[in-house]
């Protein structure tokens, strides 16, 4: 083990939150690591061969990297090549399950099998809400948006964020504190009633939004800063559909997001995940994102998506 400080590169989410905070706990209790956290997004893909070179650090919940000291993941999608994808296998660094609904699972297994690791109660909840959040297995599209729950006004909270600084914050404090002391942290109330107000204004926002619906599937754009998002509105004003395409800014442009209907799903549904790789993005099986060079290229992709989906549904079978 190196006496050099590792930096935790984690996902920008509920899943990849609880990743970073449980591997920085490990490697401080177990291994008395120093550790550094920071979240990570696709927008770091440029120049991903000289990421963080001369550096050491551990990525969970994003893209395979060979330089890597410690990786975990679960995105089908992770790796960038072909070449990258051959560089992997399963080690006591690296692991990685495409079956998995969330990481924090993978990364409890792993350090039960290879640091003697016993996960604090506090720990296997998070894993548990991390499995429902990013796997979208609610029980209602009611609970996902209305959901009071720790976990839930965490995670609602995300949507109004100051900045990757402050989740850096929260992370740290996750890594050594229980949901419903994060949960009741000042910054985090505060930051949740507005996020509950930026929803409820999004859900009104959003049916203009809509540029069509055929067939199973809608195609929505949002890239207006004006517009609120709320990421289950499609599904909450048009609960008969299986797809939704929509595009959104983001701070470094536009995105295009993609998902499955959780409470609607096709009989046989496309892989978002691979389908969204195609315009250089990625994902899981139910849902997906890519972030295109320009708003025209992202409306122009949602209109492909939106299509594609189409002619998918359309090939199936009678029920």
């Amino acid at each position: 083990m190196s006496s050099d400080p590792i930096t935790i590169y984690y996902h920008r989410d509920f899943d990849g939150m609880v990743s970073g905070a449980l591997l920085a706990h490990i490697l401080r209790e177990v291994r008395g690591e120093q550790v550094q956290v920071a979240s990570i997004n696709y927008d770091r893909r440029k120049d991903w061969d000289d990421f963080e070179k001369g550096r050491r650090f551990a990525i969970v919940d994003f893209h395979f990297h060979p330089r890597a000291d410690l990786w975990f993941d679960h995105h089908p999608t992770t790796f960038l090549s072909d070449e990258l994808r051959a560089a992997y296998a399963p080690s006591e660094r690296w692991c990685w399950d495409a079956e998995s609904p969330s990481c924090p699972p993978l990364i409890i297994a792993h350090a039960e099998r290879y640091w003697d690791y016993a996960a604090p109660e506090r720990f296997r909840e998070m894993s548990k809400w991390s499995d429902i959040i990013d796997a979208a297995a609610f029980d209602n599209v009611q609970q996902a948006l209305f959901g009071e729950h720790p976990a839930l006004r965490i995670t609602r909270a995300l949507t109004a964020s100051p900045g990757p600084e402050w989740i850096d914050t929260l992370v740290e404090a996750m890594s050594t504190q229980t949901l419903a002391e994060v949960a009741a942290r000042s910054d985090v109330e505060r930051i949740y009633q507005r996020a509950c107000r930026n929803r409820d204004r999004a859900l009104e926002q959003f049916p203009p939004t809509v540029q069509w619906r055929r067939d199973g599937v809608l195609v929505y754009d949002a890239s207006s800063n004006k517009i609120r998002r709320e990421r289950f509105s499609p599904f909450y004003h048009n609960p008969k559909i299986h797809y939704a395409v929509g595009v959104i800014p983001t701070r470094a442009g536009f995105h295009v997001t993609c998902g499955q209907n959780p409470w609607n799903p096709p009989a046989d549904p496309y892989h978002i995940g691979e389908l969204m790789e195609t315009y250089g993005g990625g994902g899981h099986r139910a849902v997906g994102g890519a972030n295109p060079e320009s708003l025209q290229a992202a409306r122009t992709a949602a209109t492909e998506i939106g299509e594609t989906l189409l002619n998918h549904l359309a090939s199936q079978p009678p029920a």
